[in-house]
């Protein structure tokens, strides 16, 4: 069978990524490119990367436009995919790479984002522990299991994502202690989105790292604490992060370096284990060996979270850092790995653990 397909905001970078991937997948067509202010245009002239994808035209993005395919990628700013939930409700599957469909809780939404609250969709991470390991006699309880048939998927924010699947592991073995989490996150502007700000110039990043949203801020700060409330069946409230993104001149890319303490008791072999029994099979996310840490460079264009691991017994901290590529394991890869499981496919089509060097 052959999905067909419709991507909005197609001529941003989460779009463009998504159609990328996309254009290499065997089981879709894609019928439809949308934007706003874009529309009418050649999509080649947003995305002139995308060859195969030269003779699409953008169109208005309604709900006329996007309804009648089998598969709608929601590639909006946060605030925007909300709207068409109910007018897409003829949709087989809906994935929405924005925020809208990624809280559970309204008191979060209101504190973080605001506007109107939208009801929380099947969470994107398959790979993310959500489950105690003694809930699951045979290992760790999965996201991937819920996403299985899913019909409405939300697709995460790459720096909460890379955060959760530094930390879940940790905290379903009971192994560090999630109520002193502190991690910095070295961040290209992609991020951001391709809408023009002067805080994201050439001229004002070349050759500076600049700290944002400080001191609790950073909207993916409850998305964090619910997939770690949700690892190790805690209350959210109990779960306290220092969250500090710094935005350094690199175009895609997120270097993540979490810590926590060492629960009492807890042995340098059990930490580690937590994390190569939550990640030993796993395609896309990859423990390095001890003494091993990632490069940003190393998963560039690639579905893939690479994870090192260090246990400071100085400090009484175990330190995770994980490199993720902010547009493909962070955003639009989850998503379409989040498809392949909706529809029975098989996990890794279209998506590679290969990243490009230099």
């Amino acid at each position: 069978m052959t999905y067909s397909v419709a991507v909005s905001g197609a001529s941003g970078y989460a779009g463009g990524e998504i159609l990328r991937l996309l254009a290499d997948h065997p089981d879709v067509e894609i019928r439809t490119v949308t934007a706003h202010s874009n529309a009418g245009q050649p999509l080649a002239d947003h995305q002139p990367h995308l060859r195969s994808l030269a003779h699409l035209t953008l169109q208005d993005t309604t709900p006329d436009v996007l309804a009648g395919h089998d598969i709608v990628f929601l590639a909006l700013p946060h605030g925007q995919s909300g709207q068409y939930t109910d007018a897409l409700g003829s949709v087989p599957l809906v994935i929405d790479a924005g925020a809208d469909h990624r809280l559970t809780s309204k008191d979060a939404w209101d504190a973080f984002y605001g506007g109107q609250f939208h009801e929380p969709w099947t969470y994107g991470v398959p790979e993310l522990v959500t489950g105690p390991r003694h809930a699951d006699p045979s290992g760790v309880v999965k996201q991937r299991e819920v996403l299985r048939g899913a019909t409405r998927i939300a697709a995460p924010g790459c720096n909460a994502s890379t955060v959760s699947l530094s930390l879940a592991p940790g905290v379903a073995a009971g192994v560090i202690d999630a109520s002193d989490i502190v991690t910095v996150l070295a961040v290209g502007p992609s991020g951001a989105g391709k809408s023009l700000k002067p805080n994201l110039l050439a001229s004002e990043i070349l050759g500076s790292a600049n700290p944002y949203a400080v001191g609790g801020t950073h909207r993916h700060i409850p998305e964090i604490r619910q997939a770690i409330a949700a690892a190790g069946d805690l209350d959210p409230d109990g779960i306290r992060i220092s969250f500090t993104p710094v935005l350094v001149p690199m175009s895609r890319g997120i270097l993540a370096t979490s810590t926590a303490p060492i629960a009492e008791g807890a042995t340098d072999a059990q930490i580690r284990d937590a994390w190569e029994s939550a990640y030993g099979g796993e395609t896309f996310v990859q423990l390095l060996p001890e003494g091993r840490f990632p490069r940003t460079s190393d998963v560039l264009g690639a579905n893939t979270a690479l994870i090192g691991l260090a246990i400071d017994r100085a400090a009484n901290r175990v330190t995770v850092v994980t490199a993720v590529d902010n547009l493909v394991k962070g955003t639009a890869g989850a998503a379409i790995q989040s498809m392949n499981i909706a529809l029975g496919l098989p996990e890794t089509r279209a998506l590679s653990v290969n990243g490009v060097a230099p």
